[in-house]
């Protein structure tokens, strides 16, 4: 089932996340100011391509880094990324069929917040 709802996912929109995730990647990567971010960039990118059984989890290290990052992170792009996912949670939400995807966005908004310090596994 998750691999059906991923592949819908992948046609009607994910890959469009994905791709501007690996956007941001590349351009924190040129960066030299961006190179802490770019990791976290390509791992959203790669969450967003296909979703559903994934789940993002804390890493056990590095935990003092990662909350100066992901505060730089929240104030200069996480607050209208999260929003965003946040918006488009609630127009799919409004739709029986959209509910799953809506989770999903729901997911993407919250990691959106902070990135840094994240991995994502399998369920």
């Amino acid at each position: 089932m998750t691999t059906i709802l991923n592949v819908l996912w992948l046609i009607f929109g994910g890959w469009i996340s994905g791709l501007l995730w690996t956007l941001a990647g590349c351009v924190l990567a040129i960066t030299v100011i961006g190179l802490p971010w770019t990791p976290s960039a390509f791992r959203m990118a790669s969450f967003s391509f296909w979703p559903f059984g994934r789940h993002v989890v804390d890493k056990p290290s590095g935990q003092d880094v990662s909350l100066i990052l992901n505060i730089l992170w929240l104030v200069f792009a996480g607050w209208w990324l999260a929003l965003h996912h946040l918006v488009l949670a609630v127009m799919l939400a409004v739709t029986i069929i959209g509910i799953p995807f809506a989770f999903q966005h729901l997911k993407l908004a919250v990691i959106s917040l902070a990135p840094v310090g994240k991995m994502v596994v399998e369920v």
